[in-house]
């Protein structure tokens, strides 16, 4: 993994409970300030790349965790987006498994026969097989979603589609995240 300015880092509540993404720059601030720790590490064990100050050598931050635990306001729904809804789906195909970047969404029950756009009726579909579903339902069709549409309970799913390519956010992210484990 390569280090660079604009990198993000995983933000941790002090239970570890994932929070959000911080830039490197504001992650850097809140450990000098003694307000975070650093948790994990950018480059694991092979290369530590480090920032350095006039008096002052740090490790790039990859995760940290704040020392006091900030309480936040309950949120009780996550708004439907595409990008949640990818991110529920972790960015897979629900009827092949393809995990293509092109994917689209679709009404399991089609809009044509009374579908709503809602949590419980939509799941990210490769191009392919969007088009063959069509206006069908999906005993019509023979194809059945890989998993039960349902309305996200944490707002940690969000986090877990950001993070997909980083095992180690994932290892925070789904501790907390019982729908994606």
């Amino acid at each position: 993994m390569s280090v660079q300015r604009n990198s993000r880092v995983l933000l941790l509540n002090a239970t570890f409970e994932p929070l959000c993404f911080v830039s490197l720059n504001r992650a850097i601030v809140l450990v000098l300030k003694n307000k975070a720790e650093i948790i994990e590490q950018a480059g694991g064990l092979d290369a530590r790349p480090t920032v350095r100050a006039e008096k002052t050598s740090l490790p790039f931050p990859s995760v940290i965790r704040l020392v006091s635990y900030v309480r936040l306001p309950y949120r009780a729904h996550i708004p439907l987006t595409r990008r949640s809804l990818l991110a529920r789906d972790n960015h897979t195909c629900q009827y092949c498994g393809n995990t293509d970047r092109n994917l689209t969404l679709d009404h399991v029950v089609p809009r044509s026969r009374g579908g709503r756009t809602e949590w419980t009726n939509i799941v990210a579909a490769c191009g392919p097989c969007n088009r063959k579903k069509g206006n069908k339902l999906s005993a019509e069709a023979h194809m059945w979603p890989r998993n039960t549409p349902t309305r996200p309970a944490f707002s940690s799913i969000v986090l877990l589609g950001q993070a997909r390519d980083n095992a180690v956010w994932q290892r925070y992210i789904l501790q907390t995240t019982p729908a994606a484990a």
